[in-house]
């Protein structure tokens, strides 16, 4: 009789027993009364499980493991994620790591080249899955690029379009010229960066009480090309006399006016805030307010585009530097002072993100959050603990 080792060891125990579950079957989709589908919320193709993928998988196979049990029809569908983005992040790392980049080997040579990528570490996750013992019937697999898959999103995206559910419209993102996507709020990672704030002089179109120009404080001096407005605080009696006036924008040479808003702070700064709406939250939300111009001054790389003269082709880097410059040439720099702030960073690939008027689709959410209200209120949905149901509340409303 062969001596039970003193310790188990999952390696040589359990692979044997997932094969003898996978030839019989039990994983397949199973006839009976009632209905239980579950798909799994597709990981991402780029790289391994996690602990959250681990706890939600085994939430979902003792779901399906009792709904079997009581006879019902079940099926668990195995779903996987091409993770574009993040993809495109890893596939630009291993070909920068070879000498080359996507923008020289051309699209139909990168897609090959995330292809690639995708059968190499997707199949991973779908054996982690197998070794955690989740009962999903992998001969059902379903994968985001699969064209009957993305005929049906076509068609939702179309349906929903049609009955006023998603809109387009420009608004201010948090923009990766390296990824060249934007970036949602959670997704950002601010880091503390040592800089300095730039007082730059803007000549009043006509003097107010013997004053010939104003003076802004910015961290960017690189957007004061897109500046359509300068702001003060209604708090600020001391600039009340500047309210109405205009300065020429220098390098521009365009007139804008100055006003009052009370997104300013009166003691940030010298209280006079350049406001550039295609490239700051407060300054688009301000623009929106005092019905300015949005002009966008960077393409999607950063690039300073056409019509600024010796700028345009410049990356923003390029661009703070001689605009600077400019202003030093011209005796229009006041003074500089250090500044240590925080910048939002892409959380793929670490560049710095930048606020960025983009065309963008939007959920209607008021159209929304009614009814997902209504399903809470009247009882059809409840969540454990009870004590949930205030958080969603809130923040549905």
């Amino acid at each position: 009789m062969e001596e039970m080792p003193k310790n188990y060891d999952p390696s040589t125990n359990e692979p044997a027993i997932l094969q003898k579950w996978l030839d019989g079957g039990y994983y397949k989709r199973r006839e009976g009364v009632g209905d239980c589908t579950v798909t799994i919320p597709p990981p991402n193709v780029t790289g391994k499980l996690h602990m959250g993928h681990a706890t939600d998988d085994s939430i979902q196979d003792a779901i399906i493991r009792m709904a079997r049990m009581r006879g019902k029809s079940t099926r668990w569908v195995l779903g996987t994620d091409h993770a574009g983005i993040a993809t495109q992040t890893k596939v630009d790392k291993k070909l920068k790591s070879e000498g080359i980049s996507r923008l020289e080997i051309g699209r139909d040579k990168f897609v090959d080249a995330c292809w690639d990528w995708t059968h190499e570490y997707g199949g991973i996750i779908v054996e982690q899955i197998k070794r955690m013992g989740c009962s999903v019937d992998f001969d059902n697999e379903r994968f985001t690029m699969d064209e009957d898959y993305a005929q049906a999103v076509r068609k939702v995206f179309c349906d929903w379009y049609h009955d006023g559910l998603i809109y387009r419209g420009k608004r201010i993102v948090n923009w990766c010229p390296n990824c060249t996507t934007a970036i949602s709020d959670d997704e950002a990672e601010y880091k503390d960066e040592k800089g300095h704030l730039w007082h730059l002089r803007y000549p009043l179109t006509e003097p107010v009480n013997g004053q010939d120009y104003i003076v802004v404080a910015t961290t960017r001096p690189e957007t004061m090309l897109g500046d359509t407005g300068v702001a003060v605080s209604p708090k600020d009696p001391e600039k009340a006399a500047f309210v109405g006036k205009t300065v020429k924008l220098p390098i521009v040479d365009r007139e804008i006016p100055i006003f009052e808003d009370w997104h300013v702070d009166a003691n940030f700064g010298s209280g006079f805030v350049k406001v550039t709406p295609a490239h700051d939250p407060n300054d688009y939300a301000m623009g929106q307010a005092h019905d300015l111009p949005q002009i966008n001054i960077f393409d999607e790389h950063a690039v300073v585009v056409e019509g600024y003269g010796e700028f345009t082709g410049m990356n923003r880097d390029e661009c703070r530097e001689a605009v600077i410059k400019w202003f030093e040439e011209h005796d229009l720099l006041d003074h500089v002072e250090d500044h240590d702030h925080s910048v939002m960073h892409c959380y793929r690939c670490d560049a710095a993100l930048e606020p960025w008027l983009s065309e963008q689709w939007f959920v209607a959410v008021d159209k929304l959050k009614g009814p997902a209200l209504d399903a809470v209120n009247s009882g059809k949905v409840t969540f454990h603990p009870a004590r949930w149901t205030q958080t969603y509340t809130t923040w549905m409303e």
